[in-house]
């Protein structure tokens, strides 16, 4: 299969084009400059050169291709513009996949957030559609919601479409910027591992080796209009990756009150998200796809040290 694959330089992409390489898939990578270019010929696929700016170029590569994988955003846009502004400017980018790939069968699978269906009180399952946004939901990763729904609308148009949310915590040898990266920089500067109030809120996490297995098999044999849960770990409590973290750096895990001056202080930016719980199941996608996590869990990867000795 001829597959084209846009985000292909980052955390889970590079994992996913090699993982559809492996498989025997014929893959094109979108690179927007000379040094992500280098990245994606380096990992064995063709180069596309181009950004996610230019739609026409996207309905092309799209239109030559046998199915599509879409795991870039807009970073670029974060500082002046939040979740909001990225959100706004990837919708037109699903329409217009939908206009190449309308009434072909083709595959398209997306990347979504495992909290689209937000808290609901118990594990998310894929049956759990994304929430509707609005005004006021701005600032927040709901606004986003709306290229979910985009994408598992274009199912009506024909296209073999399909969201893979991914979990909270995607973790791997490679991974310099992530969740776990943040918390571990925190724990440095602050002398003790936080987590807040009694640490119980669940978080899940997957291995960026398994997201990119998943991807593939969505794109290989996945039925249209259909959420899959990259969920490997699907409820660990922060407080015990917060100890892990402890115990490999030699510091105390440490309650942080949850209140509104105390989490902010030690989380920053954070704060927001780590008082959540996001339990979520993937049991349906382990059934529907025989996807099966073969990678380390949070914890073991954590017990690894790789996460300590890159930092």
């Amino acid at each position: 299969m001829r597959v084209f694959v846009t985000g292909g330089t980052g955390h889970s992409g590079s994992y996913i084009i090699s993982e559809l390489i492996a498989a025997g898939h014929e893959v094109t990578g979108l690179a927007r400059s000379d040094t992500a270019a280098a990245a994606v010929s380096a990992l064995g696929a063709k180069v596309r050169r181009g950004d996610l700016e230019d739609l026409d170029g996207l309905k092309e590569a799209a239109a030559d291709s046998d199915g599509v994988i879409h795991v870039a955003h807009r970073q670029d846009l974060l500082p002046s513009g939040g979740i909001d502004a990225v959100a706004a400017a990837e919708l037109p980018i699903m329409l217009a996949y939908g206009e190449a790939l309308a009434g072909t069968g083709k595959p398209l699978v997306a990347a979504g957030s495992i909290g689209s269906p937000g808290n609901l009180g118990r594990p998310a399952t894929e049956e759990d559609p994304a929430l509707p946004g609005g005004d006021e939901h701005k600032g927040t990763l709901r606004v986003r919601n709306v290229v979910e729904t985009a994408v598992i609308g274009l199912a009506e148009r024909g296209v073999r479409s399909s969201v893979v949310r991914i979990a909270n915590i995607a973790h791997s040898t490679t991974d310099r910027a992530g969740f776990l990266v943040q918390l571990i920089a925190l724990a440095k500067e602050k002398g003790f591992v936080g987590y807040p109030g009694d640490g119980a809120n669940q978080w899940n996490a997957v291995h960026a080796r398994d997201v990119a297995s998943l991807f593939r098999l969505a794109l290989e044999k996945g039925p249209a209009g259909k959420y899959w849960h990259a969920v490997g770990d699907g409820a660990i409590p922060l407080r015990e990756i917060a100890e892990a973290i402890g115990r490999r750096l030699g510091l105390p895990a440490v309650s942080v009150p949850a209140d509104v001056l105390m989490v902010p202080g030690y989380f920053g930016f954070l704060a927001n998200i780590v008082t959540q719980s996001y339990p979520a199941s993937s049991l349906i996608t382990r059934r529907t796809l025989g996807w099966e996590p073969a990678q380390p869990g949070l914890l073991d990867d954590l017990n690894n040290g790789h996460y300590f000795a890159a930092s």
